[in-house]
Order: C-alpha cells, then structure tokens, then sequence
C-alpha cells in the first residue's frame, strides 16, 4: 500500500532529522509548530553583523541585529536613508500606533536637527491584507474604499499629533507589478518555489543557517494551516486568490502579495540594495522584518541588507502585560485622546521614557507629562516677564546661569547620541529650569543691576530643545490647556475685579424707597468718587475679552 505524505508531514521528518524538537498548539483554529532547538542551529558567522563603511554620524544606537549599540555609519555622508512599516488600514489608529509613530519622528528630528542629518523617509501603507478583506466583507463595503477611508484618518491623525510625513507614502497596490517582478527574482535565484495551488512560498531552508538573524530560533512559530508548504517556516510571497477577494494577475495564476513582501519590494525600489536604518514596533520584528531580512537578501543576493533595526517597546494600559491592540480591543483610539490631552502633553510622555521601553499608559503618567509640561510653560512664561520688567527680582548669580547653560547643552548633545536618550534630556532641562526658577524669586525691593540676557539665552535653548521634540511652547491653542498657572491667575485676578466693582457700588445712605409699594429701590448710585473704580473694571473686561478671557455678571470665567 502507497501512502502520500502531506509536505508538511515531510518537512518535520526533515526537522526532526535536524535535531529539532517540535511540539505543536493550535491557537485561533491555526496550527502552530515551535521549533525548540536541542544544539545551536545559527552559525554566529552567518549572522554576524558587518559594521557599514561610510560616514559616521557621533551617535550609537541600540541595533536590534546585534543586540547591543552600534556606531551609526551612514553609507552617504550627512544622508539616512530610513524605512518604516506604516499601518494595515482596516480601522482606527490607536496610541499603541501613536507611541510608536511619535518616538521614531522624534529620533528622526534629533538627527535632522542636532546631527545635521537628512533623513530621507519612506512609509508603506498596507491596504491589502486579510483583515482589510474581511473588514470590508463585514461591512459591506469596497476594501478600496475601506482602506481609502481609514488611511486618510490615519494622515490626519499624524498631523494632529504632529508627527511629520515621510518623504513619501506609497501603497502596496500602487505597486503590484514591482512585487511581482521582485518574486520572480526570488525564484530565479533559488530561494522560492510554486505550489500546485498558485502559492508561491519563501524557501528558508535555501538560506541555511542565514534565516534568524533577528531572533533566535529556538521557540520559533510557523503556521502550518497551508498544507501545500515545504517548511514551516516558510512564508507566501503571493497568495492563490480566493472567491470575493481582490486579485491580480501573475505568472502563478491570480492572486496578491504576501505580507512580507510589500516592504522588501517597496524599499528595494527606492533605496536600492543597501538601507541604512528600518524601524518599527518590537512585535514586527518577528516574523515581519525577520521575513524582509531573508527575502531582500534572497533577492539581492547581498551579505547585509538593512544595517540597523531599530524597535520601539509597547505601549500597555496600566496594570496589564497585554499590549495595546486591535484584536484584543484594548486600544483609545487617537481621536478619543485628544479630546482630553494635547499634542504637547502626548509628546512629553512619550520623551519621559527610552523609545524602546514598554511604556505604561495610566492617568498618573499622563499626570507626569502634563506636569513637566506646566513646569517647563511657566518657566518660559516667568522669564519672558522678567526680560521685559514685569517680573522683578534681587539680582542673579548672572555667571553661574551662563555656566548651567552651557553644561546643558553639552549634557543634551551627549545623551541625545547614546541611543537618543531623552529621559536623561529631559532631565538636563528641568534641572536648567530649576535654578532659573531659584532666581526668579519676585521681589518688592530690587538693588542692583539686571541680568535679562541669561534668562533669555535659557529662554530660546529651552523652547529650541522643545521644538526639536516636535513639542510647540508657542502654539496658542493649547496655551490654556497646558498652564494651569495662568488659569489661576485669571480667577484671582477677576475675583479681585468683582470686589473692586461691588466697593464701588456700595453707598453708605440707606437706597430709597418706592412711594407706591414701599419697597427699596435696586439701583445703586456710586459715589463720584468712586466712579473712576468702575470706569477701570469696564476697560479691564473689555481688555481682557480679546484675549479669550470673557466675563459674564460680574465675575463668571469663560475662556
């Protein structure tokens, strides 16, 4: 009797052979396998990281290749060339998406701001995919239209949280005919093969001991639900299409791109063969930029595609291990956010920790962010006065302000290139602005001279270290929302306005009263020379109206 093993079944013969363990598990109706390694698989020859030749910028960041930092060199001089994965859009962005979008444009505006790097940053738009198809299938509506609809969300999104657009977006069906091209060169070189059903799949085990330079490969998971693969490990390139889904024609029959392979053929066309720097969230470094790793170098036929991976942590809710997701509907979406906090405020939080730290997400951090915030606002507000004679103080220790400056800056410099450290920043400008605040202690008698140039050097350093942050101290929309100070001076100052109004339109004698029903009559006539008093109340209501500051019956706030 002939029996016909599955390949799958093969293929764990093979593993087994290997001296590989498998134990499967079946998680969401998919079977899992998990390699657990007896010996060490991995050569570390075949995955040592080779440092690039070029420019070296003075900055060394974590590289998630070699798990350690690394000098990073540039292949052009003063020139980064930089890809990202940017979102599947089959729903709303969420602030695990934020955190992650917010800390690399940061890390991109240090390096165009502070190291005089130009960045050149190109971000995919995944708008199709299984879950776009069954979205839009739920819905009722075009997947075109479903993922039209919720990538331009997703741009605005991005401009209100002040993240600024890469170089270029490009979308993975604007480019099918490139993805195409590129796994026919796969094929050819012997890294893929065709199955029977129109699949198209990556061949790891024609890279050997290659495949795994992100992650070790004990433990590792492959999905064993396409039965017609050689590997478990192995991955689609391009998809057989399906009845109702979208398809495109292709040498293998009717279909559309595999997940990975959008971002290898996407980045391949603009930067070539060599990429200095691919970022994303910790979760796509397995099995996504592992899979790019593998199929660029496949296609390319180099040693080294990317030179530095680089991840950021997750964002959790408070008090949970779980990550901030979609599919564990977990999530604040970013428009919800930013009704109750600012750009500002979400920026500040997210400078609080390393961009590669899991980052909770809680009221008390938040309450961190918009405290630093206030305290850093009242400084700038507090100088400012002082520059222009409001504020009046004993004289300052003028020289040793100089000094703090100056060691800021050099301490800000430093701790931006080891690994672009902004908590340490962060840290260096509260303890700037503390003893700016020592002296700005107000006085009512002031001997001796002024000091308003240090105050505003501190003034223009703080604000320009801010805005390489992406976080704006002069945007007047969220002045009153991130200065509770000011808020409070307005209160006192129209509670002050209201007693001020009632002494004026107090009268010592007793009010007349009605001939006709015998009760007093309301209307008060002030004192001639109490009427000034009243003249100034008017002006100031009517002063402080156009600056956002309206008062209602005599001492009511609405700003």
């Amino acid at each position: 009797i002939k029996m016909r093993l599955p390949l799958a079944l093969i293929a764990n013969v093979r593993l087994l052979n290997s001296g590989l363990r498998i134990r499967h598990s079946i998680h969401n109706g998919v079977i899992k396998t998990s390699l657990l390694s007896s010996h060490n698989i991995c050569s570390r020859a075949e995955r040592k990281w080779i440092k690039p030749a070029g420019f070296d910028t003075g900055v060394k960041t974590y590289n998630s290749l070699t798990k350690q930092k690394e000098p990073l060199v540039l292949a052009q001089e003063r020139i980064a060339t930089w890809y990202s994965c940017g979102p599947t859009v089959y729903d709303h962005a969420h602030l695990g998406h934020a955190c992650s979008y917010v800390r690399f444009d940061i890390l991109q505006r240090i390096l165009s701001r502070i190291f005089e790097i130009n960045v050149i940053h190109v971000m995919v738009i995944t708008d199709i995919d299984d879950k776009i198809i069954q979205r839009s299938l739920e819905q009722n509506i075009s997947p075109t239209v479903l993922a039209r609809m919720h990538e331009e969300e997703f741009k605005r999104d991005m401009q209100a949280l002040r993240v600024l657009p890469p170089a270029v977006y490009m979308r993975v069906t604007d480019n099918i005919p490139q993805i195409v091209a590129f796994i026919k060169r796969i094929i050819g070189n012997g890294h893929a093969y065709v199955t029977s059903q129109g699949n198209v799949y990556f061949d790891t085990q024609s890279i050997g001991n290659r495949y795994g330079k992100l992650v070790n490969l004990g433990g590792i998971v492959g999905e064993l639900g396409a039965q017609d693969k050689r590997d478990p490990r192995d991955f689609a390139l391009w998809k057989a299409s399906k009845p109702h889904e979208p398809h495109w024609e292709s040498p293998w029959g009717q279909g559309r791109p595999g997940w990975h392979i959008e971002c290898s053929t996407i980045a391949s066309s603009v930067f070539g063969s060599q990429l200095d720097i691919h970022s994303g969230g910790i979760d796509l470094a397995f099995p996504h930029h592992e899979n790019e790793i593998a199929q660029s170098e496949a296609y390319h036929q180099c040693e080294q595609w990317g030179n530095y991976f680089l991840h950021s942590g997750h964002l959790h809710l408070k008090g949970s291990v779980e990550k901030m997701s979609k599919s564990l509907k977990n999530y604040v979406t970013i428009k919800d956010f930013l009704k109750s906090f600012t750009a500002n405020e979400f920026r500040l939080f997210c400078l609080l920790t390393r961009y590669r730290s899991a980052i909770d997400y809680s009221d008390a951090s938040m309450n961190e962010a918009q405290s630093t915030l206030s305290t850093i606002s009242a400084f700038c507000h507090n100088a400012q006065a002082y520059m222009q004679g409001h504020l009046q103080c004993q004289p300052t220790e003028e020289g040793i302000l100089w000094e703090r400056l100056s060691a800021t800056q050099s301490s800000v410099r430093k701790a931006l290139a080891d690994d672009f450290d902004t908590p340490k920043t962060v840290d260096a400008i509260m303890s700037l602005i503390h003893h700016g605040n020592c002296q700005l202690q107000p006085a009512t008698k002031v001997d001796g001279p002024r000091s308003p140039a240090v105050f505003g050097a501190m003034l223009s350093y703080v604000r320009e270290i801010m805005g390489v942050f992406g976080v704006d101290l002069l945007d007047r929309k969220e002045v009153h929302d991130s200065s509770g100070v000011l808020n409070n001076v307005v209160e006192e100052l129209v509670h002050f306005r209201s007693k001020v109004r009632k002494f004026a339109l107090s009268v010592e004698d007793q009010a007349p009263q009605d001939p006709h029903t015998g009760s007093e009559i309301q209307k008060r006539h002030p004192q001639p020379d109490r009427v000034p008093l009243l003249k100034d109340c008017d002006s100031l209501r009517n002063n402080l109206a156009p600056l956002g500051v309206h008062i209602k019956g005599g001492s009511k706030v609405r700003r």
